[in-house]
């Protein structure tokens, strides 16, 4: 990698989600590899993450500010995953906070940043960027529909009704959602300036629009993927830098970061079952690091794995006893047994990209958060959708209407599936080559060629430092 952007100091600012997070360290590596100077804010909770990253790249320095209180966050929570979805907002307010540190800390540095690269969520940052002098980049760890829907949402929100169906006339495709099925982000949101809190609806609405007048846009996803989205998205913001530079996880070195030191004693005898399964036979099973089923729905997912009469991987979290009494659920008495000779229940963290790569998975039902997309097509791998919130349906779409390489066989945060129904899409999807197996393949192909050298994504992520090595001069 070329080494002659030293001294082009960027700050990056993660949001303390996984889904969020390990995507923006991957970019960050990539383009401290590319010769940048790099600090990463996190508050200390979430500084054991970063690990991976340090280990593999001791150019990487950190800023490590304590996490400001909130009312709505219970104390030593610093990440999402210990809270959920809903706990966006919050976070995003509680965040706000570190504006004054952050810049006691520029005004001190001996070399400061020239620009400050944060996740989209992190919208006010552009105002902080500001008064430093400096521009500001959104980091997307969602895809291009996604932020095209957000931002005519957020540009029309006095005008929608909550409950309505919501169609987006002006985007390729004119998509249409239920309302259950717009981010649930907006929602949230909606149902703030309904009950008249103004200060933390308008704090999360100028934070969102702000997104929109970034110095320039960065996208884990690769063009192939999303190519009318992106271009939809340079005509609205009127300059070229929007960049594509994914999938993250795929580039060289990358994969160093995906490591997770949890442990879980059958990651050894997972991939010796998998090497006794025929080339794509398997169903991968997960919903990502947030999301818990209710017993109804643990119970009918059991079934219809059972009924499809599929080989598969279940992931399963494990409950805490609080979340044993809200309702959460984990695998039915006696399931296990009865499946033995098909069935491999993984209870904990599993190593996913690992998996979804084997010769023997063909299949991922997934909750459609957006790494598990980009893993899935990383890995030629057709995903069944179940989504459920924030960005999920979207997802969805994208990947089922407009790419064709995926099958939706439930919807809903709250859903419980028809058993029967469930087992024959399960059982159709991963019979023979189908029109959505084949297309995932050539999704995966578009990605490697993107991420090669002259590639889409290599093409963005080069573009994306030559502009940043351009503040450097300017500030000289």
């Amino acid at each position: 990698m070329s080494s002659n952007n030293n001294g082009v100091h960027v700050l990056v600012f993660p949001f303390p989600a996984q889904g969020h997070m390990l995507a923006l360290l991957d970019l960050a590596h990539q383009l401290s590899l590319r010769g940048l100077t790099i600090t990463v804010l996190v508050t200390p909770r979430n500084l054991p993450i970063l690990n991976p990253l340090l280990s593999a790249n001791s150019s990487i320095q950190t800023l490590v500010f304590p996490f400001p209180s909130d009312p709505s966050i219970p104390p030593d929570v610093e990440n999402l995953k210990d809270l959920g979805n809903h706990g966006n907002m919050p976070f995003i307010a509680a965040l706000s906070r570190l504006q004054d540190p952050i810049i006691q800390w520029f005004k001190s540095h001996s070399n400061p940043p020239v620009a400050l690269l944060s996740d989209s969520f992190l919208g006010w940052t552009h105002h902080l960027a500001k008064q430093l002098g400096i521009p500001r980049i959104a980091f997307y760890s969602h895809g291009a529909l996604a932020c095209a829907v957000f931002e005519h949402l957020w540009a029309n929100s006095e005008a929608i009704k909550p409950g309505t169906e919501m169609k987006f006339q002006d985007l390729p495709g004119s998509p249409s959602f239920a309302w259950g099925q717009l981010p649930s982000l907006f929602r949230r949101y909606m149902e703030l300036v309904y009950q008249n809190e103004k200060t933390s609806a308008d704090l999360i609405k100028t934070s969102m629009i702000a997104n929109g007048l970034s110095w320039a846009s960065v996208f884990n996803n690769f063009e192939a993927l999303e190519n009318e989205f992106m271009e939809y998205l340079r005509r609205k913001t009127g300059h070229p830098c929007v960049y594509s530079v994914g999938p993250l996880n795929m580039v060289d070195g990358s994969e160093k970061l995906q490591v997770s030191d949890e442990k879980c004693d059958s990651n050894d005898g997972v991939f010796r079952w998998l090497d006794q399964c025929a080339g794509g036979s398997v169903l991968y099973v997960c919903f990502g690091s947030q999301k818990f089923l209710k017993k109804a729905q643990m119970e009918a997912l059991a079934i219809g794995l059972e009924r499809s009469g599929v080989r598969f991987i279940w992931v399963v979290k494990p409950l805490t006893a609080q979340q044993v009494e809200d309702g959460y659920g984990s695998v039915p008495d006696g399931f296990e047994g009865r499946v033995m000779d098909r069935g491999f229940v993984i209870k904990g963290w599993a190593p996913q990209t690992l998996i979804l790569s084997h010769q023997a998975v063909c299949g991922f039902l997934s909750h459609c958060g957006w790494n598990s997309v980009l893993e899935a097509t990383a890995a030629g791998v057709m995903i069944l959708g179940w989504p459920m919130e924030a960005d999920q349906f979207l997802n969805a779409k994208l990947l089922v209407d407009y790419k064709g390489a995926a099958v939706q066989v439930c919807e809903g945060r709250d859903t419980v599936p028809d058993t029967t129904e469930l087992a024959r899409k399960i059982a159709e999807s991963m019979n023979g080559d189908t029109v959505e197996r084949v297309r995932a393949k050539e999704l995966r192909n578009k990605a490697l060629e993107a991420i090669k050298v002259g590639g889409s994504s290599t093409r963005g992520l080069d573009g994306f430092v030559q502009e940043l090595a351009k503040l450097q001069v300017t500030n000289a």
